[in-house]
């Protein structure tokens, strides 16, 4: 099915104006500076907060 009238472009990009994607808001590790999510575990070195910390697993060769 075809429309019956033709969109101009200024309605159009009026409708897509939404879609624009946003880059991440990263902030530094405040333990070893790797930038992370914010209220997110690091995944460098698992700090989350003065109170908490995941434990991580190291690679051994």
């Amino acid at each position: 099915m075809l429309p019956i009238f033709k969109s101009s472009k200024a309605r159009k990009n009026k409708r897509r104006s939404h879609q624009a994607l946003r880059r991440p808001n990263l902030v530094s590790c405040p333990k070893c500076g790797v930038a992370k999510l914010p209220h997110a575990a690091c995944q460098n070195c698992g700090y989350v907060s003065s109170d908490v910390a995941l434990a991580m697993k190291s690679e051994e060769s």
